[in-house]
């Protein structure tokens, strides 16, 4: 969910695993010349989806590595079996309130941009809980953890996956 610290979380992981950090968002901006909300904006949410997901696939055949998606790409039944099949998926679940201080003062969040942006949120929020339920490991977010402790629980629940993440 946006807000959840992917993009953070996933940098700090990646170089405390030493591998590569990968953003799908910042993947889909540079090949498109624009930003997230831009894209949204000229070509709608269906179209920044297929991009999304095919940007997603060539992420996951790059190798080994941490790549963070938006918040709506693990919607798609597509790019949650290509994330299970080809790697782990990881849940950063945060509470609605926890999301909602970390993002409301964004305005680069294009699904926010309505007169209501909090209600927006929790409707987002109901509506896709139950699929990022099906994600392969859950690390719970607290508002106390700082990027480091959070860093350190998902290490901590990968090591449940040695096929993922060896202990060292």
């Amino acid at each position: 969910m946006m807000g959840a610290g992917k993009s953070a979380v996933g940098r700090t992981l990646a170089q405390a695993l030493g591998v590569p950090f990968l953003d799908s968002d910042h993947a889909i901006e540079r090949a498109a010349a624009m930003s997230i909300a831009e894209v949204f904006a000229r070509d709608g949410e269906a179209f920044f989806r297929a991009r999304e997901s095919e940007v997603l696939a060539r992420l996951m055949a790059s190798g080994p590595g941490v790549i963070s998606t938006g918040g709506g790409a693990f919607l798609a039944e597509e790019n949650r079996r290509l994330i299970h099949d080809d790697g782990v998926s990881v849940w950063l679940r945060a509470d609605l309130d926890l999301l909602w201080e970390r993002v409301r003062h964004k305005p680069t969040r294009p699904l926010l941009q309505t007169p209501d942006p909090h209600g927006t949120l929790k409707a987002l929020y109901k509506a896709r809980v139950r699929l990022y339920a099906l994600a392969d490991l859950v690390v719970d977010a607290h508002p106390a953890y700082s990027l480091g402790d959070m860093t350190k629980q998902v290490i901590r629940v990968l090591k449940t996956r040695p096929d993922v993440l060896e202990e060292v």
